[in-house]
């Protein structure tokens, strides 16, 4: 789980152009708005092979909220 926790900071980090993502940090207030939103979703959906419905966007707040939707996403498909 540890390499998913890297996998998505490095998306995420490089899709917001920061250096630094914290677990627990609000996306918010990193300066992430709703079009990096879509784009971290999409590059998540399509490196996990996971659909994440619109209803599920806004749990979708920080690296480690991120973490445990996929995780829950990947248990169901599997």
């Amino acid at each position: 789980m540890a390499n998913m926790k890297e996998e998505l900071r490095a998306l995420i980090a490089e899709i917001a152009e920061k250096d630094e993502i914290p677990d627990d940090v609000s996306f918010k207030d990193l300066g992430i708005d709703s079009m990096m939103g879509v784009e971290i979703v999409a590059a998540i959906e399509r490196k996990y092979h996971v659909k994440i419905d619109d209803g599920e966007l806004a749990q979708i707040t920080t690296l480690n909220a991120s973490m445990a939707l996929v995780q829950r996403k990947l248990v169901v498909a599997a």
